[in-house]
């Protein structure tokens, strides 16, 4: 029987990020769960492309959106389950153990959040994402997702939108588990902009999307 999940990672001048995050998916490879990877890549302009060769990746090229990037890259997957992650996501040493219990499950999950990153501002954020994952079934992108292809097609998988495409997906989707295993993500975008502020800023782009924003303005505002 072939390996169960595709490995599906969206890419834009990730080169730096994918030396970090790609090492830590080998050891699916070596338990038998990894089928294949593929990177969906923007348009870049570093040494993203040679990395994810090099890595043995099936790399997808198209226009740069995170939605329409992910679309392409799972409409070309063949495992039976999908797993997404952002390229700068790197999951904790013994996450296959972890995934492959949980596939008999057949239902979607994610990652628990913490940053690349100490003290309270980081514990306080990660810890309000992982109980909104798991109070309200809401992991943004940063967390991962694992969901079988039954489930993703039934949802109609990802929109095309720059932004926000992961919660219009798992809003679609049954209620997602929140797995043991650590997803670890930078925090530079925290950092940049202050914790609290960015936090914020979050909260108030995703209140705009539920409240029916247009997601091409929500990203051109969240850029700023």
């Amino acid at each position: 029987m072939p390996a169960p999940i595709s490995i599906v990672i969206p890419t834009l001048n990730a080169a730096e990020a994918l030396l970090d995050s790609l090492p830590a998916l080998m050891e699916g490879l070596h338990t038998g769960l990894v089928r294949e990877l593929i990177v969906t890549d923007g348009g870049s302009t570093d040494q993203t492309l040679e990395i994810a060769e090099e890595a043995g990746a099936e790399i997808v090229t198209g226009p740069p959106s995170r939605g329409g990037q992910l679309l392409r890259g799972c409409a070309v997957a063949k495992g039976e389950w999908l797993l997404v992650l952002h390229a700068d996501t790197v999951l904790q040493e013994g996450w296959s153990k972890d995934v492959g219990e949980h596939l008999p499950t057949g239902n979607p999950a994610a990652f628990r959040l913490t940053f690349q990153a100490s003290g309270f501002w980081p514990a306080w954020v990660a810890g309000w994402a992982n109980m909104r994952s798991r109070v309200f079934s809401l992991p943004y992108g940063d967390q991962g997702l694992l969901v079988s292809r039954r489930a993703y097609d039934k949802a109609a998988g990802y929109p095309d939108q720059p932004l926000m495409e992961d919660v219009a997906l798992v809003r679609a989707l049954p209620h997602i588990t929140l797995l043991n295993t650590r997803a670890v993500t930078s925090a530079d975008r925290y950092a940049r902009a202050g914790w609290v502020r960015r936090g914020a800023r979050n909260l108030w782009t995703l209140t705009r999307y539920f409240l029916g924003a247009d997601p091409e303005r929500l990203a051109q505002a969240y850029r700023r």
